[in-house]
């Protein structure tokens, strides 16, 4: 089935419904081989996928460089984001010396002249989050009107730190993750409004909750028990019927009309394949009934990120 497009807020930018998620290119989710991922790279831009979102952090700056070599000869054909501010699972910095410094290798990195899309990446970790709305959010500014980037954004977990950062700056697009899946649609009732009445283009992220809507959910997992209790009941229900609650999951958020785009992390022709399997169809109504069933006595349930208060 062909891609599907939609507007990302006021960028005017028209995106994937799929982003490609370059995280596993760092070797996030483990090892990986570097010409396969390249080959699912270019096979993802053959299939309409024009969006693709990385970090330094991703493998400590080695997915950058992997995507980077990846898109050589066809950086042309898309939308590329990156982010700045998160260096390691434990060290940050927004400070704007930093923030204009990254950006600098970041293009380096992934031989380029300029970035689409970049932004302060994970935000609820800075103590001083009005820090992050002024010093922060200048720099990216200062990129934007220097031609580094044409758009700049925020990244976190916590909705209401999200709403903060739009509320407080004039951002062209955020990413939101794990709020927009079966288990947790909070993003639509409480991110969507304010997205669009500021003219936030919001793009969205794990639409499987960071694996926990399959059959072999991390053990990592940072949910509370009896959310990953519910998946797995959920995952195993849809087993018994011959179904699969991965791509039931895919089939619901790209239904989504108000999300421009849904990013899944991919390194694997094979993981490629699976992803656009969620275009094919829409989600059976009687399987997805009894699914949410399940997931209800769940349903929103979050968990703390960073230094922002879980939510209720």
């Amino acid at each position: 089935m062909a891609m599907r497009y939609r507007t990302l807020g006021k960028t005017g930018l028209n995106v994937s419904i799929i982003g490609f998620g370059a995280a596993p290119l760092g070797g996030v989710y483990g090892p990986f081989s570097e010409s396969e991922s390249t080959q699912t790279v270019h096979q993802a831009i053959d299939k309409g996928i024009n969006l693709f979102d990385t970090s330094p952090y991703y493998g400590i700056k080695l997915g950058e460089e992997v995507l980077g070599r990846a898109l050589k000869g066809v950086r042309d054909k898309v939308i590329l984001a990156t982010k700045c501010g998160r260096i390691t699972k434990t060290d940050f910095n927004f400070k704007a010396d930093f923030i204009v410094k990254s950006m600098e290798e970041s293009l380096k990195r992934l031989q380029t002249d300029h970035v689409d899309i970049f932004q302060a990446h994970d935000i609820e970790f800075e103590p001083d989050l009005d820090m992050v709305f002024t010093e922060t959010y200048e720099a990216l500014q200062k990129l934007k009107k220097q031609g580094k980037c044409r758009f700049i954004g925020m990244t976190g977990y916590p909705l209401g730190c999200l709403k903060k950062a739009l509320e407080s700056c004039s951002l062209d697009v955020c990413i939101s993750y794990c709020h927009c899946t079966l288990l947790d649609q909070s993003m639509l009732s409480e991110l969507v409004p304010v997205a669009e009445r500021r003219g936030t283009g919001i793009m969205n992220a794990s639409p499987l909750a960071m694996g926990m809507l399959t059959l072999n959910p991390p053990e990592w997992h940072p949910a509370p028990v009896d959310v990953k209790e519910a998946a797995m009941k959920a995952a195993q229900f849809c087993k018994a019927r011959g179904s699969d609650l991965s791509l039931l999951a895919m089939q619901w958020v790209l239904q989504q009309e108000k999300v421009a785009t849904t990013f899944v992390g991919m390194s694997r022709l094979k993981e490629l394949e699976i992803n656009l399997k969620g275009l094919e169809s829409s989600p059976d109504p009687v399987l997805l009934a009894e699914v949410n069933k399940i997931l209800a006595p769940v349903q929103g349930r979050c968990w703390p990120s960073g230094l922002w208060a879980a939510e209720a």
